[in-house]
């Protein structure tokens, strides 16, 4: 663990999430690292693409076992500027990722740690090593300001529809 390299692949993950947010999807970003060298990356397509399992990570697993030609990434840590719902994390240990670096915690479905922690469960065959809040002040905020501003928006929207109708 390198506190100067954590914040390298988090910071690249935000730029990721950048993508999504272009795209109106919620801002998360992922990058999978192997020997300091990106082997996958991706960020949140699910609206876009109509496939509720297009997340950051999920985008970024599959390219990476694309990448290596293996669908077992030993010797690989994910990062990602959110902690990871129960069904990135359950992809997370069939994957046999190593290790996981998040961003901001969520505590609505997180499950590295907030609501449950589905990779370090040791009723399952993998464990995955968990560091969280890298960054986490920087990944929380473009996730609130994506939110306040998606929900001025349909406010306005709403005014707009209500204001035509009278």
């Amino acid at each position: 663990m390198n506190k100067e390299l954590d914040e390298k692949w988090m910071r690249h993950a935000l730029l990721l999430a950048n993508n999504a947010e272009q795209q109106g999807e919620i801002p998360v970003g992922a990058v999978l690292v192997k020997n300091d060298k990106i082997i996958g990356e991706g960020w949140n397509q699910s609206i876009t693409t109509h496939d509720p399992s297009a997340h950051a990570e999920m985008m970024a697993i599959r390219q990476a076992g694309l990448t290596i030609e293996n669908y077992r990434l030993v010797d690989t840590t994910l990062y990602v500027t959110l902690e990871p719902c129960f069904m990135c994390a359950g992809l997370l240990v069939h994957s046999r990722i190593t290790r996981l670096v998040f961003g901001a915690a969520d505590a609505k479905t997180g499950s590295a740690g907030s609501v449950m922690n589905i990779v370090a469960d040791d009723k399952l065959n993998h464990q995955v090593e968990i560091t969280g809040g890298v960054l986490a002040q920087e990944c929380g905020n473009r996730l609130s300001e994506f939110f306040k501003r998606r929900r001025t928006e349909k406010k306005w929207l709403k005014k707009q529809k209500n204001e035509a109708g009278h």
